[in-house]
């Protein structure tokens, strides 16, 4: 997205905020590439991250980032 005076319109994709649509004020600059969103609640902390693809001048869709895949322990192997 190239810098503007217009504000930008964002649409969420994915995840707890599919379907939100963000109007980002043009004082507030750019989106930024990536968002991260936390939920707190009663168990662990879940982590959610958007990367932002720009389609249009002013718009954007934040499309939800699959999540990183951890290597698991080989319980076979010693330590």
């Amino acid at each position: 997205m190239h810098t503007s005076t217009e504000d930008a319109v964002l649409l969420f994709m994915g995840g707890p905020l599919d379907g939100r649509v963000e109007i980002r004020a043009a004082r507030h600059g750019e989106p930024l590439p990536t968002v991260t969103h936390v939920h707190l609640h009663d168990g662990p902390k879940v982590v959610h991250r958007y990367d932002l693809e720009p389609l249009i001048e002013g718009v954007g869709i934040y499309n939800l980032r699959p999540p990183a895949r951890r290597h698991a322990r080989d319980e076979s192997v010693a330590d």
